[in-house]
């Protein structure tokens, strides 16, 4: 079987959750996240984009519902036993059959969670879900019980999160080698991602974000690729991955002369992203975080060029994003904890002057101040 951890890890996982569920008075859950059912089981599958959905009750049993292309994956890389196919037909509803399921495990008339904000379930499939269950049983939102569960790394995480953050730091060395002046975006692209593949990681829940001139004061992937000027700026966010576990870096690297509008939005981000560190501990909140953030911004001038949010936290994450919950923003009353892996991102934007400066990396928390995660120094790239 295709499984990362130990069924010893996997089992500690199953005894997390029922303890959830039995705070919350759940007779079972219902799990449509990929990440939920990757991390409490090991299933591993872009299935998701299908309805398919993870049954457990409060007992710890489970059964997974979903369509016979998955029936192997399922098979092959989860502890998953007990398997029900779905068909595929015109005008099918699996809703349907996921509700005949819940009756045949002797739910009827129960409380049952239902995991709702995820991608994995679609406002179609939600209302569905919806229309079979109003009358069934006590339905409960529980969006959030799995992926809060998911934010405290166990040791055996951290291997992983280790062993990502390494592979991020590969991919930066490769990019390295190729920006200068001249340089292709999809050179530096394909050596980035080369580099995460040939170290054994895997692709990541998103593309990375390549962009240089006018493009670099953009935060998301886009189509289309550009060679590199003699003054020109690139912003880079990317991510190591393995096993699906994500470390994410961020930089804008320059060619040619350094102008004075980055030097200053270079200090700007480098000393914010020092006050995040020095925020980023036990006692404080993600809220907190954000503030050091934006009273350095601040400082230098710069609250209208930056963003609302300063980084989140990082894990096993499935397309389409790996972002994952909770962010640092305003008001944010989530509490830092040790064994959190989080990645803090400095992103200046002058649209005005049409320069941009990034710089982020992620980090490990622990009982004092944050792990850095990458062995690379906080320094200006100019090359």
């Amino acid at each position: 079987m295709a499984l990362h951890f130990e069924k010893s890890e996997f089992d500690a996982r199953r005894d997390r959750l029922m303890i959830e569920m039995a705070d919350k008075k759940l007779d079972a859950i219902l799990l449509f996240a990929q990440e939920s059912m990757y991390w409490l089981t090991g299933y591993d599958t872009f299935g998701f984009c299908f309805f398919q959905c993870l049954v457990m009750k409060a007992d710890g049993s489970m059964v997974l519902l979903t369509r016979s292309a998955d029936l192997r994956q399922a098979r092959h890389t989860s502890t998953i036993e007990n398997i029900v196919v779905w068909t595929d037909r015109a005008d099918a509803n699996p809703a349907i059959d996921l509700r005949n399921l819940l009756n045949e495990l002797d739910l009827l008339g129960a409380r049952i969670g239902v995991e709702y904000d995820t991608h994995g379930l679609t406002a179609l499939n939600g209302r569905r879900l919806d229309e079979q269950l109003q009358t069934f049983g006590q339905i409960a939102d529980a969006s959030g019980m799995v992926s809060r569960l998911r934010l405290f790394k166990s040791p055996a995480e951290i291997v992983k999160a280790e062993k990502a953050a390494a592979l991020a730091d590969d991919a930066l060395d490769a990019a390295l080698k190729l920006i200068k002046q001249g340089a292709d975006e999809a050179a530096i692209l394909a050596a980035m991602q080369g580099a995460v593949l040939a170290g054994g990681g895997d692709y990541p829940a998103n593309e990375f974000v390549i962009g240089s001139g006018v493009d670099a004061l953009l935060c998301r992937y886009k189509a289309g690729r550009r060679k590199l000027n003699k003054n020109d700026q690139l912003t880079l966010e990317w991510a190591g991955v393995f096993h699906h576990y994500h470390a994410a870096m961020m930089c804008t690297a320059l060619t040619g002369k350094v102008s004075k509008r980055h030097q200053e939005l270079f200090d700007a981000a480098r000393d914010a992203l020092a006050a995040v560190e020095k925020a980023m501990v036990p006692g404080n909140t993600f809220g907190d975080v954000f503030d050091a953030h934006a009273r350095t911004m601040e400082a230098h001038g710069l609250t209208r060029h930056r963003l609302n949010a300063c980084g989140y936290s990082l894990g096993a994450r499935f397309a389409p994003s790996w972002m994952d919950l909770p962010m640092f923003y305003q008001d944010n009353p989530e509490p830092i904890a040790p064994n959190m892996t989080l990645f803090a991102h400095m992103i200046i934007l002058d649209s005005e002057a049409e320069t941009a400066m990034t710089l982020g990396r992620t980090y490990l928390t622990t009982e004092s101040q944050p792990k850095p995660l990458s062995r690379h120094d906080v320094d200006l790239i100019v090359r």
